[in-house]
């Protein structure tokens, strides 16, 4: 039993460290924008990283998800004699899970990751040390813009996901089901209320919070090995995917109350 307990013990310790490294490097980064610490130009610079390089890849996937998701529901629709509902069906779930939940999981993957490892060799090489030799505060210089373009361009890449996923369906429901597109738009303004839009832009701009303080607490928090960077770059996306859902189902129970 006292191997277990100690086991134990030793894995509540290491979240509860998580969790208060975590927690600290978000409170840093608060006061500095408060402070308004900003590099403008580093901050574009990340939001084109991290927004407009992520749009390809992210539109790719929910397009392709749009198409699956509107196959079956069109496929199933069609049987039941309720075709006008297909659209509307395809943009709730869009909006409400899918375009920010799959945003999210493809930056996490891509930018992320770079996040993770571009810090994480920055510490491995000393060039964290070095910024602080020079009185330059690394939350400030290096977690302060990407965070604030994450916050933009999550909400803006969800968003255009939700249409990229909506045509999709379209494109798959009137090749397979024959559906004009009066069929499968008409019913999304009828059926569709704005909140629901609004609240998938909400749950993009935690997303995006989520995604950059832990890349970044990896990075910087990653053990002086140059092997260590790849394993800090795993524990960044795992844990990123993880607290996204986890985030998820919280905001779904605010923001969708029965």
């Amino acid at each position: 039993m006292l191997p277990a307990i100690e086991a134990l013990g030793s894995a509540i310790l290491q979240v509860l460290n998580f969790v208060g490294e975590t927690t600290n490097l978000h409170l840093r980064t608060l006061v500095h924008i408060l402070r308004r610490n900003v590099d403008v130009r580093t901050t574009i610079r990340q939001m084109a990283h991290i927004g407009v390089s992520s749009l390809p890849i992210s539109g790719v996937t929910l397009l392709f998800s749009g198409m699956v998701f509107a196959f079956h529901i069109a496929d199933q629709a069609s049987g039941l004699g309720a075709r006008a509902y297909v659209g509307w069906g395809v943009a709730e779930t869009m909006a409400r899970e899918l375009g920010p939940a799959l945003t999210a999981m493809v930056v996490a993957a891509r930018a992320g990751s770079a996040m993770a490892a571009e810090l994480g060799t920055m510490k491995v090489t000393e060039q964290i040390d070095a910024l602080r030799t020079m009185a330059t505060d690394p939350v400030s210089y290096l977690v302060v813009p990407r965070y604030i373009a994450a916050m933009v361009m999550l909400p803006m890449l969800t968003l255009v996901g939700d249409v990229i996923g909506v045509s999709g369906g379209y494109l798959m429901a009137s090749v397979t089901s024959s559906m004009t597109a009066h069929e499968y738009f008409a019913g999304i303004p009828v059926y569709m209320e704005l909140w629901t839009v609004i609240a998938g832009v909400i749950k993009g701009i935690f997303f995006g919070i989520i995604i950059v303080i832990i890349s970044c607490h990896q990075g910087l928090t990653c053990k002086m090995a140059s092997e260590e960077v790849g394993k800090a770059t795993t524990r960044a996306v795992v844990y990123c995917i993880i607290l996204v859902f986890a985030a998820d189902i919280v905001l779904t129970v605010f923001l969708y109350p029965s």
